[in-house]
């Protein structure tokens, strides 16, 4: 079954590293649906019952966005408060719907890696930054991956860094 990547980004054409990845994503529709939640609802107005049927149809659901002030973008924050409701992700005997399935977080960082470490400018890993996304997993019984992350995106890219980051994307969607 295919993965479902919720892919969030306010400015998706003036992005570099997720356009990119986009880009690559849509080589293979056979194997990921790509869903621009900020295209899909440029209103913030979100079909709950419309994401819901979405999600059933997939294994794997892999949220992609830039890492906005240590946190995701506010529309990925309402998309899961809304879409992640009690008595379907959790709480009753007909929840549950993503029990089991797998779940990843793909982001990509404006800082460098260096400074995303314990000893680092920030003292936190992403590994610590994205905990919420780990515990949302856990706590709707899914099974959550190790990330992927693109650094550095506020910075001079490298053209052969950002080609090697988008395959590294496919090679990693492609492991689970």
């Amino acid at each position: 079954m295919k993965t479902l990547i919720i892919v969030t980004h306010p400015n998706i054409n003036n992005s570099v590293a997720n356009k990119r990845w986009v880009e690559e994503l849509e080589k293979h529709p056979d194997l990921f649906t790509v869903h621009q939640i900020y295209q899909a609802y440029p209103d913030g107005v979100i079909d709950v019952q419309k994401e819901q049927q979405l999600i059933e149809q997939h294994d794997n659901i892999v949220l992609q966005f830039p890492v906005y002030w240590f946190n995701c973008p506010p529309l990925l924050k309402q998309w899961l408060d809304e879409v992640f409701t009690y008595g379907w992700a959790y709480g009753s005997a007909s929840g549950h719907k993503l029990r089991g399935r797998k779940f990843a977080v793909a982001v990509s960082a404006g800082v460098k890696e260096v400074d995303c470490a314990p000893e680092g400018r920030y003292l936190h890993s992403m590994q610590e930054i994205l905990l919420p996304f780990q515990m949302t997993a856990k706590y709707v019984e899914a099974n959550y991956l190790p990330f992927y992350a693109f650094y550095g995106a506020e910075f001079d890219i490298v053209p052969e860094e950002l080609e090697r980051s988008a395959k590294g994307y496919i090679d990693y969607l492609q492991s689970f």
